[in-house]
C-alpha cells in the first residue's frame, strides 16, 4: 500500500521561516527605507513568510521610535498580506515599551517581539509582570524573546509556562541555549516556538519547534527554507544534509567574534543587496572577515 504524502501543516500565526531582517541605511546613516523595501521583497520571493524587524539584528537600540514606526509602515506597505510584519519593541522601561506596542499596531505590525527588560536583572515575578502589562497594551499578538547572552537574565521555562494562559502571548523566540527547557515548555502549552540561533533550526523543529527567526536568512532563506521543507516532506535525510551545509556560513555570520548584524550586513552589502553602514558602537567588518563570508556564501550557493 503506497503512503499517502503528509498533509502540509497550517501556516502558523505568525510565520514559520522568519527573517531577523536588518534595517538598511544610507551611506550617511540615515534609515533607508526604499533599501527597506526592496530587501523585504526580496526575502519574501525568496523564502520568509515573516520578517522581524528592529531586533537585535535590526539594530534596535540605536534606532529611534519614529524610524521604528516608519519600519513597520514601509516594509507591511511593501509585502502586504505575503508575510507576516513582526516588530521589536523590547526595552528595560515597562512603560516605555508598551508605548511602542501601541505605536507598532497603529503602524501596522501584526505582531511583537518583546525581549526581556535588560541591565536592572528583575526577578522572574517582575519579567512576568512586564510581559503581562505589554500584551495587555494593545491587540497584537505576542512573541516572548528570551536571549539570556544579551540580557543577563532568563527567561525559565516555567515563568513561560505561567505565561502562556494570556491569550497574546502566543510565541516564544528561544536563544536561551535551553534545549530540555524548551521541550519541556513545548510539550504543555500551545505555544508557537521559534529557534532564534540557526545552528538550531532543524533540531528544534524536529521535536515540535514552529520554525525560526533567522539572522542568516538575510542572505540565504531559500536554502534554510529547504531545510524545513525538506524535513516535512518525510525526506529527514536531505533536510540534515542542508543544515549541515549551511553551518560553515552559520559559524562564520554567528560566531566568529563579531556581532550578525555586522557580518550580515557586511555580506549583503558584497551581494549587492540593502544594507549599508552599521551604527555606532558597532564597527564594520574588515576585508578579511567580508572576503571570508564571501567565500563560504559562494561555495553554499554552488552546492
Amino acid at each position: 500500500m503506497t503512503t499517502p504524502p503528509p498533509t502540509p501543516a497550517p501556516t502558523p500565526l505568525l510565520g514559520r521561516t522568519l527573517c531577523a531582517m536588518i534595517t538598511p541605511f544610507t551611506p550617511t546613516g540615515t534609515l533607508d527605507l526604499d533599501g527597506a523595501q526592496h530587501l523585504a521583497t526580496h526575502l519574501v520571493a525568496n523564502g520568509c513568510d515573516g520578517l522581524v524587524l528592529s531586533g537585535t539584528t535590526g539594530e534596535s537600540p540605536t534606532t529611534t521610535d519614529a524610524e521604528k514606526s516608519a519600519l513597520v509602515a514601509a516594509v507591511k506597505e511593501a509585502v502586504g498580506d505575503r508575510a507576516k510584519v513582526v516588530t521589536g519593541i523590547g526595552t528595560p522601561d515597562t512603560r516605555h515599551t508598551a508605548e511602542l506596542a501601541r505605536e507598532a499596531e497603529k503602524a501596522g505590525a501584526d505582531g511583537l517581539l518583546v525581549v526581556s527588560p535588560y541591565y536592572s536583572s528583575p526577578p522572574q515575578d517582575a519579567i512576568e509582570a512586564h510581559f503581562r502589562q505589554i500584551a495587555d497594551a494593545c491587540e497584537l499578538p505576542l512573541m516572548l524573546y528570551d536571549i539570556p547572552a544579551r540580557t543577563r537574565t532568563r527567561v525559565e521555562p516555567e515563568t513561560i509556562l505561567r505565561l502562556a494562559d494570556h491569550p497574546r502571548i502566543v510565541a516564544v523566540k528561544d536563544c536561551s541555549q535551553d534545549f530540555l527547557g524548551a521541550q519541556k515548555v513545548l510539550a504543555r502549552t500551545t505555544l508557537a516556538y521559534y529557534a532564534g540561533c540557526d545552528e538550531h533550526n532543524l533540531a528544534l523543529y524536529a521535536v515540535g519547534g514552529t520554525g525560526y527567526v533567522s539572522t542568516v536568512a538575510n542572505v540565504i532563506p531559500a536554502h534554510l527554507r529547504a531545510v524545513l521543507d525538506a524535513f516535512d516532506a518525510g525526506d529527514t535525510a536531505r533536510a540534515a544534509r542542508l543544515q549541515q551545509q549551511a553551518i560553515p556560513l552559520i559559524e562564520a555570520t554567528m560566531s566568529a567574534g563579531l556581532p550578525g548584524t555586522v557580518t550580515v550586513k557586511a555580506l549583503l552589502n558584497e551581494l549587492a543587496l540593502p544594507a549599508g553602514p552599521v551604527r555606532g558602537p558597532l564597527q564594520p567588518a574588515g576585508r578579511g572577515p567580508t572576503d571570508e563570508l564571501l567565500s563560504l556564501h559562494a561555495a553554499l550557493i554552488s552546492m
